[in-house]
């Protein structure tokens, strides 16, 4: 698959060129995601997994259909993200709520992927739920080098019983001949409320900062995207003190993150939403080397929420939320309760 050439407008906002003057310019273009895929269980029980709660599970008839169809709506969306800006699906995705590698093997064989030719990288984690990450990529655009498993080893803070929870997925490799890592997470849920499971959220922080900082040792210019549903929004403690992320680019230094969500949180948009209230626990941040403002490299072009209309409820108690694919003990032959995220990146070619 060719990388798609594309002829870009850049204004002076992005600081290029002069205030009254505007230049097109070409460049190679590639979305790297991240999406929530809501409960994407198969239909088989795992006598090692608690699979038996998983909403597809507890149905009582047509399991198969409804885990196609599920499948199928998952592949659109997928196929979707960053299409109107780079012509294509993303070259990397990373995903969470899978339940193994075969439901991801369904997933880039469905028809809406399939031509794209997705590589799956996949470990199995002890989350109790029997949930995992996983990355997907196309094997035309992104090259896997290394990939490794990071387990959070955390506690209930009043039973201290363990709580078993997902790995964070570590896959560095080359996106069109540059060298770039990836983590991909899903940090503990807020059960209990969000005070008394923060302390576990944190410590999913201190994780994925130790996996950054174990890799900006080797290369202080590390390209570095942090990506997963964090439970957590750009503002909380996990994000803002312990990976210490920054919603202005010309705060972030040498060995810094950037987030651009939490310019989309401020402006009111969120991935998920309860009780009548927003939240943006989906994101994609990213180290200070693709915020530079030489485009002989991939950089970082803009970030979104992909919240088309057709992913929303149109009526009712929930109009305007996600549509989940599981309610009320049925399949809604809906998509997901998050929104997927994304960022572009963006090169400069002759």
């Amino acid at each position: 698959m060719r990388t798609l050439k594309i002829c870009l407008t850049i204004l002076c906002l992005f600081g290029l060129v002069g205030v009254n003057a505007q230049e097109k310019r070409n460049f190679k273009i590639h979305t790297v995601a991240f999406y929530n895929l809501e409960n994407l269980f198969d239909t088989i029980n795992n006598p090692l997994k608690f699979d038996e709660a998983s909403p597809i599970m507890e149905m009582n008839f047509d399991r198969g259909g409804v885990y196609k169809k599920k499948v199928r709506n998952m592949a659109r969306v997928i196929s979707e993200i960053g299409k109107d800006v780079s012509n294509n699906s993303p070259a990397v995705i990373g995903v969470s709520e899978i339940e193994n590698r075969d439901v991801m093997e369904d997933l880039a064989n469905d028809p809406h992927l399939i031509q794209k030719d997705y590589g799956i990288i996949h470990y199995e984690s002890p989350d109790a739920r029997g949930i995992d990450v996983g990355l997907m990529y196309q094997k035309s655009l992104f090259v896997p080098l290394s990939k490794s498993s990071h387990e959070l080893v955390i506690y209930d803070d009043l039973t201290r019983d363990r709580v078993l929870t997902r790995d964070q997925l570590l896959v560095s490799g080359k996106l069109d001949g540059e060298l770039v890592h990836f983590i991909v997470n899903h940090w503990p849920s807020r059960s209990g409320g969000e005070a008394r499971s923060r302390s576990k959220r944190i410590a999913a922080a201190k994780l994925s900062k130790r996996l950054v900082d174990s890799l900006q040792a080797i290369d202080p210019y590390a390209k570095i995207f942090i990506m997963g549903d964090l439970n957590d929004n750009p503002t909380n403690t996990s994000v803002k003190d312990i990976l210490k992320a920054e919603r202005k680019k010309e705060k972030v230094k040498l060995k810094g993150i950037y987030n651009p969500m939490e310019n989309l949180q401020k402006k009111g948009l969120g991935t998920n939403a309860w009780r009548d209230g927003w939240s943006l626990f989906d994101q994609i941040m990213f180290t200070k080397p693709l915020l530079e403002k030489d485009y002989s490299s991939f950089r970082f072009y803009k970030a979104g929420i992909f919240n088309k209309n057709y992913l929303t409820n149109k009526r009712g108690r929930w109009k305007g939320y996600p549509l989940r694919s599981f309610a009320d003990g049925g399949f809604t032959n809906g998509f997901s309760d998050h929104f997927p995220v994304y960022v572009t990146l963006i090169k400069e070619v002759n």
